[in-house]
Formats: structure tokens, sequence, C-alpha cells
């Protein structure tokens, strides 16, 4: 019953990190519209992955590997808001003039990156956001201290589970929801989003790299 507690504990942080729409939901449900719901759950499941690592860091006490990140914040903001510029760019430059046959049906590029990299590259940006591991640690704290000092391994393993498998579920949920409607999209309609996320996925990148710069006078 207690694991069931922990399991349970660790889904609902899952879902409270994954929810907000941040730059990697943007460019789940970007995928999702121009590739298909696999490539989206996909993209999504690297956030999950990089979520969970965080929650390791945090379940297991790993105080060196936490002073690790603290120490490479900086540089990890700055590859974090780099990536994030230029991933905006890639998008709000996309030429849709490939999907007008798509029109009504499944929307995808002739050449679309392979499903790894897309899940590498959201893994990627989530362990450059080094805030993420302070939110686990008010989360993990507020939650009935779960990463208390007394935890055995078994239980923050089973916590850090149940963070992998709230954060997934949101990333199928929202994947699916928009694979599902995917079909009353256009190439007009998809060229509009395009240039919203890719402006919104880029102010997400100036953001970082503007609060870096701030932190640094």
């Amino acid at each position: 019953m207690y694991h069931l507690f922990l399991f349970s504990g660790g889904f609902l942080i899952g879902l409270v990190v994954a929810i907000p729409i941040g730059p990697v939901n943007l460019i789940c449900i970007r995928r999702t519209l121009s590739y298909g719901t696999l490539s989206g759950f996909l993209s999504g499941l690297g956030g999950a992955l990089g979520d969970g690592v965080f929650a390791a860091v945090t379940a297991f006490g790993l105080t060196a590997i936490s002073q690790l990140i603290e120490g490479y914040s900086q540089y990890l903001q700055l590859l974090g808001g780099i990536m994030l510029l230029g991933f905006g760019l890639t998008v709000f430059q996309t030429d849709v003039s490939v999907l007008r046959d798509a029109e009504g049906g499944p929307i995808r590029r002739e050449r679309p990156p392979s499903l790894l990299r897309m899940m590498l590259s959201t893994f990627a940006l989530t362990i450059a956001n080094p805030a993420t591991l302070f939110g686990f640690t008010a989360l993990f704290t507020g939650l009935g201290s779960l990463a208390g000092e007394g935890t055995t391994y078994m239980e923050a393993g089973v916590t850090v589970l149940g963070v992998i498998a709230g954060s997934t579920s949101w990333w199928f949920m929202l994947t699916t929801f928009v694979g599902i409607f995917h079909g009353h999209i256009d190439t007009g309609v998809m060229r509009t989003i395009n240039h919203v996320f890719g402006v919104l996925v880029s102010a997400s990148g100036a953001v970082v790299l503007g609060n870096l710069v701030l932190g640094m006078t």
C-alpha cells in the first residue's frame, strides 16, 4: 500500500511537471501535426525520460550529481536557449507546400527526422533546464517528503517510475488528442501554426538567454 502511495505521488508529480504549456509541449504538438501521433508521442517520451533523470537525482538523494548540474547551470541554460532559438527558427521557415496533397489527411513531410532523433532532442531540452531539478525538489518535499532521508532505494525507484508514468501519460493523451483532429488542418492552417509555434519557441529561447545574461550582470 505504501508503494502504491509513492507511485501515485510520483505519477501526480509527473503530470504537474509535464502539463504546463512550454517549449516541449509546443514541439510535441507541432510534430504530431507534421509527422503523426507516434512522432509526437516519442518526442514527449524524451521529455518524460528527462523528467525521470531529475526525479532520480532528487529521490535517490544524489547530492554530487545535483551539485554538478547546479555548477554547470549557466552552460546548460546557454545550450537550452540556443537549441530553442534554432528549433523555433527552423519551424518558422518550414516549407509546408509539400503537404498540399495531404490536406484533409495525415500531415507529414517527405523526409521526417528519425524517431530516435526526435526523442533525443526533447530529452536534451529537458535536461538543459536545471530549474526543473529544483522544481522536483520542491514537489517531492511538498508531497509528504517523498525524498526524505529514510527513503529506501526501492521506495525511491517506485517514486521515479511514477514520475515517468505520469509524464508519459500526459504526452500520450496530448498527442492522441491532437492526432485525432489533424484531418481538419490544411496547409494554410499548418503554415500559421508553424509561424506561431516558431515565434513562441524562439521567444522561450530568448527568455532563457535573457535571464542568463541578467543573472551574470
